[in-house]
C-alpha cells in the first residue's frame, strides 16, 4: 500500500463527502477508490468513516486522523519543494577530502571559487594523506592521486601527475647530473619513509625498475623533504605538483625524466548513487572544468 497515496484518497473522500465524488476528483474509478480506504482502515486497524447507503460520515477517530494526514502530506511537499529549490540552486553541507599538499595548492582554491559561485552550500574540506573511507566517514566527495580500487565507489578523471627525481643545481653540478637510475645507488637521497632506504619505482623501455635508494635523512612529511632537497642535500622523488613552484623558481631541477614511471591519475571519486545531490552533482562537474586535461 502506498501510504501517502492512500492518505490523500482518504483526505478526498472527507472532503468531497461521498465516494464517488472523491474518485472523481481523483481521477479514479470508484472501485480503486473503495480498495484504498479499506487497505488504510486495515493498516490502521480502525474503521475512518460511518458508511451507510445514503451518506459517509467521519468517526472520531477518522476527525483525528484527518488532521495528522493532512498534517503529513503538507509535510511531504515541504520536503519535494525544497529538493526542487535545491535542484535548481545547490545547497546544504558538502564534505570533501584531498591530499594535504595538492589540497592546499589546488583544491581548496578550487573549492573557494565554488562556494562563490554557489552561496547556499557550506562546505567542509578534509585534507589526509592518508586513503580515506569516503563511505565510514560520512564524506560525499574525494580528490584521489592514484588509481581506484574501491568498487563501492565511482571515480572520474581529471588528469594526471607525474613522479620526478629532483636535486638542486649546486648538488649536480658538485655530483653530477645522473644519466641512469642506477647511479642513485652511489647518490644521497631524501627518503619519506621511516627507515633508511626505500625503494623508487622508474620505467626503462617499457619495463618497471625499482631502484633502492638511501640516504642520511628521512621525512613523513612532504615539505621538509622538499626543501632539504633545495638546500642540496641529495636527491628527491616527488609528485610533480609538489616540486614545481622550487623547479620555477631554480632551486631545484628534474632529473631522469626518460626513466618516469607512468603518470598517476588525478580522479574525483565519490560513492555509488543514482540520486546525488544537487550540491554534490554541481560540485563534481565544477571539479571536472576546473581540473580535466590537467598536467603536472
Amino acid at each position: 500500500m502506498d501510504r501517502l497515496k492512500a492518505m490523500h484518497t482518504f483526505i478526498q473522500i472527507a472532503e468531497q463527502g461521498s465516494l464517488t465524488r472523491a474518485a472523481d476528483v481523483l481521477d479514479s474509478s470508484l472501485p480503486a477508490v473503495v480498495r484504498a480506504l479499506a487497505a488504510l482502515e486495515a493498516h490502521l486497524g480502525v474503521r475512518l468513516f460511518h458508511r451507510t447507503t445514503r451518506r459517509i460520515s467521519l468517526t472520531e477517530e477518522g476527525r483525528h486522523y484527518l488532521d495528522s494526514a493532512r498534517e503529513v502530506l503538507a509535510a511531504a511537499d515541504a520536503a519535494d519543494r525544497a529538493l526542487a529549490v535545491e535542484a535548481a540552486e545547490p545547497a546544504g553541507r558538502l564534505t570533501v577530502t584531498a591530499p594535504v599538499l595538492f589540497g592546499h595548492m589546488y583544491v581548496a582554491p578550487a573549492i573557494v571559487r565554488f562556494l562563490q559561485r554557489h552561496h547556499k552550500v557550506r562546505c567542509s574540506v578534509l585534507l589526509h594523506d592518508r586513503t580515506v573511507n569516503l563511505l565510514e566517514e560520512g564524506i560525499d566527495v574525494g580528490i584521489r592521486i592514484s588509481a581506484l580500487e574501491d568498487s563501492s565507489l565511482v571515480a572520474q578523471t581529471l588528469g594526471s601527475i607525474r613522479r620526478v627525481v629532483v636535486a638542486s643545481p649546486a648538488y649536480l653540478k658538485q655530483h653530477g647530473t645522473p644519466a641512469h637510475p642506477r647511479e642513485l645507488l652511489d647518490a644521497n637521497c631524501v627518503c619519506l619513509q621511516p627507515g633508511s632506504s626505500a625503494h623508487w619505482a622508474f620505467r626503462e623501455q617499457g619495463r618497471p625498475l625499482k631502484i633502492a635508494a638511501r640516504g642520511n635523512i628521512d621525512f613523513n612529511h612532504i615539505a621538509p623533504a622538499v626543501e632539504a632537497c633545495a638546500a642540496g642535500l641529495g636527491f628527491g622523488n616527488f609528485f610533480s605538483y609538489q616540486v614545481l613552484p622550487m623547479v620555477a623558481q631554480g632551486r631545484l631541477a628534474i632529473v631522469l625524466e626518460d626513466f618516469e614511471p607512468p603518470p598517476r591519475p588525478v580522479s574525483v571519486i565519490y560513492p555509488h548513487a543514482r540520486l546525488l545531490p544537487a550540491r554534490a552533482r554541481a560540485f563534481i562537474e565544477w571539479m571536472k572544468a576546473e581540473f580535466t586535461g590537467l598536467r603536472l
